[in-house]
């Protein structure tokens, strides 16, 4: 059977018969029910332009995401710290690493890096402290690495900037497991930070120190940078074009990351690249995908390419939510908020 815009190339989230209807209500009032204006810029727009595209998107996306936010569940019995590292190219990045307090001895840790394309939002934002605190309530050591961005207010730093501090923190963490008190890490990431979650793993492969990550929790990752493309092989780029955004916006976002597609076939920069020998030995996964994404199939691909290469995989879809929908809405969708943040804490406990 054919779905969204694929039966209806008229179809929107709003009208679409797979959308969960609480969803649907809080996107109307901030105009994301429907089909979106598309960006008036093209990824060969000078650099200058994009980049202004890139803050715009932040400005906006990040009032709407900080309105939601607010219906996160506010955590008692968590003490968040932060710390200051060297990241990529010398220069100093900040952690914020959340604990329980009732909890002592060693813990597992989640090394968490945050959404918005690798080029814009922070993880200083109230949904990332609370998610991470959140977490750490599960019984978890929660780091959050707030790198640099392409894009934004962090940036514009393009790759491999916010990766090399992703890899730096989870050095960082791997190295102090004694002072910060953890078991073992895996590293955790949503949308962009999905591509980053991903990314160091295949850094760490690269550069040999695979053995430091248990294991490799990405949701919803924005991994193919094919979304003009529209490939066969990626159904729900048609199927949910304009759902929360368009192709052209996430071409965008990706064309300040990797300006003139200098990395377009690299794994750490587009995992979705991988080749079966780069996927191969990788520690266990789960790729955490929503129903109505765009990005839904560029995930499903990764996964099913993980269990071909042999590595111990799972594969997850949220029903009835858009991208990140099940992570964004704690308030009007709390079940699924917490069914997905206490799926990334079993993982990581399952793997001590």
């Amino acid at each position: 059977m054919l779905y969204g815009r694929l039966a209806d190339p008229d179809c929107t989230l709003g009208t679409d018969p797979r959308s969960d209807p609480r969803m649907v209500a809080a996107l109307a009032p901030v105009w994301l029910d429907g089909r979106l204006p598309q960006p008036e810029l093209t990824v060969d727009a000078p650099l200058e332009d994009r980049l202004s595209f890139v803050a715009e998107t932040e400005e906006a996306i990040g009032a709407v995401l900080e309105e939601f936010a607010q219906g996160a569940p506010v955590v008692q019995g968590v003490t968040t710290t932060t710390a200051t590292i060297t990241g990529g190219g010398g220069k100093y990045i900040t952690l914020y690493i959340s604990r329980p307090d009732d909890l002592e001895g060693a813990l597992p840790c989640v090394v968490h890096t945050h959404g918005g394309g690798m080029a814009f939002l922070s993880a200083a934002d109230t949904m990332y402290q609370r998610w991470r605190e959140f977490l750490a309530a599960t019984g978890l050591l929660v780091v959050g690495v707030e790198f640099r961005n392409a894009g934004g207010k962090l940036g514009p730093h393009p790759y491999p900037a916010g990766l090399d501090d992703c890899v730096a923190a989870v050095q960082w963490v791997a190295a102090n497991r004694g002072q910060l008190g953890v078991s073992h890490l895996i590293v955790s990431g949503e949308s962009g930070g999905g591509n980053l979650t991903l990314a160091v793993a295949h850094t760490a492969k690269r550069d040999g120190w695979l053995a430091e990550i248990a294991g490799v929790y990405a949701l919803c990752p924005f991994i193919s940078n094919r979304w003009l493309e529209q490939p066969d092989e990626l159904p729900s780029l048609t199927e949910n074009e304009d759902y929360f955004f368009s192709n052209l916006a996430m071409a965008l976002i990706g064309s300040v990351y990797d300006p003139g597609e200098a990395h377009a076939y690299d794994a750490a920069c587009w995992p979705l690249e991988a080749t079966d020998k780069e996927l191969r030995g990788l520690p266990p996964h789960v790729i955490s995908v929503n129903e109505l994404d765009p990005l839904r199939d560029e995930g499903l691909l990764y996964y099913r390419r993980l269990v071909h290469a042999g590595v111990p995989a799972i594969g997850r879809t949220v029903a009835g939510t858009c991208h990140a929908g099940d992570l964004i809405m704690p308030g009007v969708l709390p079940e699924l908020y917490t069914a997905s943040m206490r799926d990334v804490s079993g993982f990581a406990k399952s793997l001590g």
